[in-house]
């Protein structure tokens, strides 16, 4: 499918739009990349008029879900840090194995309870959403 420098699909069928990926399918980089895009296309004043409300919703998705990204790293390396700490540090007990393993459980467990967080946040997040003004 052709398109020119403005077309896309619509944003409200899966979070598509320009690039046509769903923004929860794209690395950080290329969000990064596609925000950059459409933040140039508003400073230089390109945008169709008829895509406005659609390329603001976008970015707002694209600007969304990379704090997402960035907030579920940081509560990773957070959690991370101190297990490897302890990892290096010498054990008198001498069972660097059992250690190694109870902190790897550690870590899935974690893991899990911050998905489990973060989707709870989201939900918050959509409850607590209104529709955003235009400006």
């Amino acid at each position: 499918m052709a398109r020119g420098t403005n077309g896309g699909s619509d944003p409200e069928a899966g979070g598509q739009a320009e690039s046509g990926t769903a923004v929860g399918e794209l690395t950080y980089s290329a969000a990064g990349l596609e925000l950059d895009r459409i933040i140039e296309e508003f400073e230089a004043g390109v945008i169709d008029v008829d895509r406005l409300v659609e390329r603001l919703e976008r970015a707002t998705e694209i600007v969304d879900e990379l704090d997402r990204r960035l907030r579920r790293t940081r509560m990773q390396v957070e959690e991370l840090v101190p297990r490897l700490e302890r990892i290096g540090r010498p054990d008198a007990s001498g069972t660097d194995e059992d250690d190694e393993t109870a902190i790897i459980e550690e870590i899935y467990i974690e893991e899990t309870e911050v998905d489990l967080e973060l989707e709870d946040e989201e939900e918050q997040e959509d409850e607590d959403e209104s529709p955003p003004g235009l400006f």
